[in-house]
């Protein structure tokens, strides 16, 4: 059964990726708006914004541009999810034999793969821009990790958007909050220079332990309690979103 599973999942995925490879506007896409950010914040805004520390901007910012990019590209899943329910293509898995919870678990994956792709564009152009790391294998590891986790969170919560929508407006303009929750954290500025109930919120939002993790990691830095806590929500937001999109689908098919 297991087998069964994993081949028609890898089947499926396949059949996902050679549709991005054919149209590859939608990394292309997803990197550009980060890329773009950070074109404005280190060569226009970077200079009148002080972080409090000796370490170049792009050094500071890239790990909250890397969210943005994630968060920018789950929404072209939620989008081929709303199609794929809206063409039908899901009756026709379901009348072959064709294992159901391969269908989910291809446009994750899918998702996995071209959010990483976009990710790693983007961090090619922060080393262009002059970011730089005496980050350790490990500690690349422990980014590409979180990372991985991240997009998988996020893309669960796109798998319920994209079951959920009434509209394809609707199964991509739920990723708007996540791209703008990196900007009430201390992805771009230290949260004590923020008003007090905003930097409460930013302080106790997931966005911040995860940003301040990935910083850590860069900067060969202790990451304290904060790698707990950002794994902790990564996980409770990935179990959440996948029995939720679960049991939409479940009740999708019945």
């Amino acid at each position: 059964m297991t087998s069964h599973v994993l081949g028609d999942t890898r089947v499926l995925t396949g059949r996902s990726l050679t549709h991005i490879l054919r149209s590859p506007d939608t990394i292309i896409t997803t990197a550009v708006t980060p890329i773009a950010l950070m074109l404005l914040f280190v060569y226009v805004l970077g200079g009148a914004i002080n972080t409090g520390s000796d370490e170049s901007y792009i050094n500071y910012m890239l790990p909250g541009i890397l969210l943005i990019t994630v968060a920018s590209g789950i929404a072209y899943t939620a989008y081929r999810l709303f199609l794929d329910m809206q063409g039908g293509i899901f009756e026709r898995f379901q009348s072959m034999p064709i294992a159901r919870s391969s269908v989910l678990w291809a446009h994750v994956l899918t998702s996995l793969v071209s959010n990483l792709v976009s990710v790693a564009i983007v961090i090619g152009v922060a080393f262009i821009m002059g970011f730089r790391t005496g980050a350790s294998l490990g500690a690349w590891l422990g980014v590409a990790g979180i990372l991985v986790l991240f997009t998988l969170a996020l893309t669960w919560l796109a798998v319920v958007a994209g079951l959920s929508a009434k509209t394809v407006d609707g199964a991509s303009a739920f990723s708007y909050p996540l791209i703008f929750l990196p900007f009430i954290s201390s992805a771009f500025v230290p949260t004590d220079t923020m008003p007090a109930p905003v930097a409460w919120f930013a302080e106790n939002q997931p966005v911040t332990s995860i940003v301040d993790t990935l910083r850590a990691l860069f900067a060969q830095e202790p990451v304290g309690n904060e790698i707990w806590i950002a794994l902790g929500w990564l996980v409770a937001i990935l179990v959440g979103a996948y029995i939720w999109s679960v049991a939409i689908y479940r009740r999708k098919l019945s």
